[in-house]
């Protein structure tokens, strides 16, 4: 599958999709939920308010991608590459990102509650409103990330703050 595919608003729950390329695909509103994209090819993709949940996308290509609104929760999400990735508004509670590429993502008002983030890169990544309570962020490079609050950093799991930043704000 190449170029701009329309599969918008289809349904492939728990298919098997490894390695697919759907580079620049229309998958806004796919149910993509429990489906195997392991190491597939989605650069580009638009996977606005799709359904994502508990689907294993380890190793997958999500540069520029569009997961506006996307539910990821529970997603496996380890060694993907979102650099530069939308996700804001997206849902990805409980998610794995171990050592994924988060450079330069916009994770405006994504909700992280528990999400794994141990040594992902999100350095120059947008963070403004994100909930990230009880996420782990153990070895993260947040150099330059963008939109944080104290309040934010107080929920985090697994960072000195203060080294990687310096002190909180008064």
């Amino acid at each position: 599958m190449t170029g701009r595919a329309d599969f918008s608003n289809s349904r492939f729950p728990r298919a098997d999709l490894t390695g697919a390329n759907l580079h620049g695909a229309d998958l806004t509103g796919a149910n993509l939920s429990g489906a195997d994209l392991t190491s597939a090819n989605l650069h580009g993709a638009d996977l606005t308010d799709a359904n994502l949940s508990g689907a294993a996308l380890g190793g997958a290509d999500l540069t520029g991608a569009n997961l506006h609104g996307a539910d990821l929760t529970g997603a496996a999400l380890s060694g993907a590459d979102l650099t530069g990735a939308d996700l804001t508004l997206a849902d990805l509670s409980g998610a794995d990102l171990y050592d994924a590429d988060l450079t330069s993502a916009d994770l405006t008002l994504a909700d992280l509650p528990e999400a794994q983030l141990t040594r992902a890169d999100l350095s120059g990544a947008d963070l403004s409103g994100a909930d990230l309570a009880g996420a782990n962020l153990a070895g993260a490079d947040l150099r330059g990330v963008r939109g944080t609050t104290e309040q934010q950093v107080r929920a985090v799991a697994g960072v000195d703050w203060a080294t990687k930043f310096g002190p909180l704000p008064e």
